[in-house]
């Protein structure tokens, strides 16, 4: 299949990208290119779901991603990856989108289900690669597409032929992460192959994305998971919870850790998100205590 979700080289946009990465000019299309543009875009540009909260909405158009990006926001797997591919096809990479699934819990089936996006990179020595910077605790760097153990602190992955998928891959991740793994088809995809799956995600009662809202990024040594208003910290040597009790420190934390500052969102909008979070932690402590009553009394 024709790739269709590539876009005319767009210079200003594509050095404003690399600007918000820190680099200063296009690199060339080199593995180690690759390599470093990856761990920039998961430790500068964050996995989250706070402009669901603030009641916004958003296309899974590449240049549509890549500008909330610009903005200084991040996303989901939809717009990171959707921007990220679309700036490595600008600077010269083989870059491909792949239809993925997401397999959140035990409960959930699992194959390509379109809840994902993913990149592939072919053309480089030891590929094709597995691009994914759209995982929130998931890569930090590309893996090659063979199967093995793939080791990035804090956490371990696996890679192996999907049981669901013919042809496609499945990643395990670690038992310590947010999800099972994912499993993700060998055909091109399109833009079209994810409309349905982002309404859902984006504005469904049942989507996990809608009901809590989450900010996460990584680098070589941690994950930083911020789910309503508890933040987590998982790094070798053991994991640390903290509560977040003041609306200021809540958007400091945004800030200051997650690199999303919110400048256009005003003192009135910050109130909603602040009380809809504090309704929130309150329905997960009252949750927390009722399973602990059914416990004792079993």
């Amino acid at each position: 299949m024709t790739k269709t979700w590539g876009r005319q080289v767009n210079e200003p946009l594509r050095d404003a990208y690399l600007t918000r990465l820190g680099l200063r000019t296009p690199p060339p299309a080199t593995l180690d290119t690759l390599f470093e543009l990856h761990r920039l875009q998961v430790e500068r540009v964050p996995y989250e779901t706070v402009w669901i909260a603030l009641g916004e909405q958003r296309t899974v158009e590449p240049l549509d991603s890549l500008r909330y990006l610009l903005r200084g926001r991040g996303g989901y797997c939809y717009h990171l990856n959707g921007a990220f591919s679309t700036l490595l096809d600008w600077l010269g990479f083989d870059v491909h989108w792949r239809v993925g699934g997401v397999q959140g819990a035990v409960g959930d089936a699992p194959g390509a289900s379109a809840n994902h996006l993913v990149i592939e990179v072919q053309g480089l020595d030891g590929g094709p690669w597995m691009v994914d910077a759209g995982l929130g605790d998931g890569l930090h760097e590309p893996i090659p597409l063979v199967e093995g153990v793939y080791e990035q602190a804090p956490y371990t992955f696996a890679l192996r032929p999907s049981e669901v998928v013919p042809g496609g891959w499945r990643l395990d991740h670690d038992g310590r992460g947010s999800f099972l793994g994912m499993d993700f088809a060998p055909a091109q995809a399109k833009v079209e192959d994810f409309l349905a799956k982002h309404d859902h995600l984006c504005t469904s009662p049942e989507s996990g994305f809608v009901r809590v809202v989450t900010v996460s990024n990584r680098d070589a040594k941690t994950i930083r998971e911020l789910r309503g208003r508890l933040y987590k910290e998982t790094t070798a040597t053991g994991v640390t919870h903290t509560t977040i009790d003041d609306r200021a420190d809540y958007f400091g934390l945004l800030g200051n850790v997650f690199g999303l500052s919110l400048p256009e969102i005003g003192a009135d909008r910050r109130d909603v998100l602040w009380s809809r979070l504090c309704v929130d932690h309150e329905q997960y402590l009252a949750g927390k205590a009722a399973h602990r009553r059914a416990a004792t009394a079993d």
